[in-house]
């Protein structure tokens, strides 16, 4: 029914704005995966000195998003995680959550 990968970041107070530039000047080779269905990015709440975002990619499947972990696309995708573009700008690492869908209403 459908497998759910998410990213949680948080993000340096003030720096909103390169974080969301790095993800729209990036290459996505997404659409040229199976399975592929959807991507955000969503921006959350204000924390302390951070504000919440997160990637939400929409697979068919959990085979197909691990598929995509072993994809050329992949490694090209994160080939630059931790690059100087994203410096002091992420506070910590990203937090993954995966999710299979087990109930969907249109």
């Amino acid at each position: 029914m459908g497998y759910i990968a998410m990213n949680r970041f948080k993000i340096a107070e003030g720096r909103e704005s390169d974080f969301e530039e790095v993800w729209k000047s990036r290459e996505s080779r997404l659409k040229e995966l199976d399975g592929f269905r959807e991507f955000r990015l969503l921006k959350g709440p204000a924390g302390e000195g951070y504000t919440l975002y997160s990637s939400h990619v929409l697979w068919d499947s959990r085979a197909d998003f691990e598929a995509w972990t072993k994809s050329e696309q992949f490694r090209d995708a994160h080939r630059n995680a931790g690059a100087s573009k994203t410096e002091g700008v992420i506070v910590g690492p990203p937090q993954f959550e995966g999710f299979e869908t087990v109930l969907h209403e249109a």
